[in-house]
């Protein structure tokens, strides 16, 4: 589910030109849906994920998930508490990153880290996270994409 680190390397603070499509959960497959919160990578790069999300103590933010190149995961089982979910995402393969404006705490290895206050002063990075709005559903799922690129890059 989760490695013991990320890769680190100076390319991947790049900002990529890349999409994120969000899908509701019973509509990727004929499968019957189930109450999960799941990333797939549709890129052909391989990605490492971090959530961000609310529970009954507070905020907390959990990493990494290493996704393969056109993989899935579930980030979280059973049916989804809260209505708003963060992610941050670095590609491995060709640097870049999903971000957003909504940040909190990470680091470069596996973790779980309680509260988005005082990253830096309490020994973490401070990273941008993306707001995935699921509208209350009980199950949603994420698709990372890439976008078109000028010259066919």
């Amino acid at each position: 589910m989760k490695p013991a680190s990320i890769l680190s390397a100076p390319c991947w603070r790049r900002s990529l030109g890349l999409a994120v499509f969000l899908v509701t959960g019973g509509m990727l497959s004929a499968s019957p849906a189930r109450a999960d919160l799941r990333l797939c990578n549709m890129t052909s790069s391989r990605v490492g994920i971090a959530l961000g999300y609310r529970d009954a103590d507070g905020w907390v933010t959990e990493g990494w998930w290493n996704l393969t190149a056109r993989g899935c995961e579930t980030l979280l089982k059973g049916q989804l508490a809260g209505r708003f979910y963060y992610v941050y995402a670095v590609d491995y393969d060709r640097g870049g990153e999903w971000s957003g404006r909504s940040f909190m705490c990470t680091r470069e290895r596996e973790f779980t880290i309680r509260g988005t206050e005082d990253c830096l002063a309490r020994g973490f990075d401070r990273s941008g996270f993306f707001e995935v709005d699921t509208g209350e559903q009980k199950s949603w799922t994420i698709q990372l994409t890439e976008t078109n690129r000028p010259g066919g890059q």
